[in-house]
């Protein structure tokens, strides 16, 4: 007589999901690690498995090598494949929660440079494959319209507290805050003028406080 539903088959089925997950995890790390030094079309799937220590027979169930880049993107960024909506994390609800504005914009400086730390390698990689790989080209362009989605969410809110300039038009605000943030600004401010990260995190909130924000602020 077959029993279902065995605690024992349970236990192993978790054991196995669990397994994959691990090794999902130390495959797109090891991407996201060779993206960042080698960029997309010097990574390849047997560099991946051999720096994630499996088979490349693995890597590739783990999925082609543009997805492996979008994975690579999101982890890199918040620690989790997926699309994440920053009001939801600790660090957005600490950015949302600040009471003044010139606060705001030290914390945004802050985010916004350990974000872009976290990112530029992999991102610099996303930006050299999307010119030769169409699939991760429209993920790149996703990801922009993303990123400007949820800075226009933010911006509305801090319009709601009656924080913006109000002699700039909304989508002027929302164009500047986009350049200044961007992993490109990040990368020419720090990696190419070799310029302190601290500095590039003063940078910001300066120009956040004196082109956003309201000229009371």
């Amino acid at each position: 007589m077959s029993v279902t539903g065995s605690p024992t088959r349970g236990y192993r089925s978790d054991l196995r999901r669990r397994q994959a997950a691990e090794t999902r995890a130390r495959i797109v790390a090891a991407a996201a690690e060779l993206f960042g030094e080698l960029g997309y079309a010097g990574t390849t799937l047997a560099r991946i498995a051999e720096r994630a220590q499996v088979s490349v027979e693995t890597v590739q169930k783990a999925g082609p090598k543009a997805a492996l880049m979008r994975a690579a993107v999101e982890v890199s960024s918040f620690g989790v494949e997926g699309e994440v909506e920053l009001s939801d994390l600790d660090e957005g609800k600490a950015l949302l929660a600040v009471s003044d504005p010139a606060e705001l914009a030290v914390s945004l400086g802050e985010l916004v440079t350990a974000l872009n730390e976290r990112v530029a390698g992999v991102w610099s990689a996303l930006t050299g494959g999307a010119a030769l790989d169409p699939e991760l080209d429209g993920y790149y362009r996703g990801m922009l319209a993303a990123i400007r989605a949820q800075q226009e969410r933010t911006l509305r809110a801090l319009a709601g507290r009656g924080w913006l300039r109000d002699d700039v038009p909304f989508d002027e605000l929302l164009a500047g805050l986009s350049v200044v943030t961007s992993v490109e600004a990040y990368l020419r401010y720090v990696r190419l003028d070799g310029r302190p990260r601290e500095e590039y995190s003063r940078f910001v909130a300066r120009i956040v406080r004196e082109t956003v924000l309201a000229r009371e602020v």
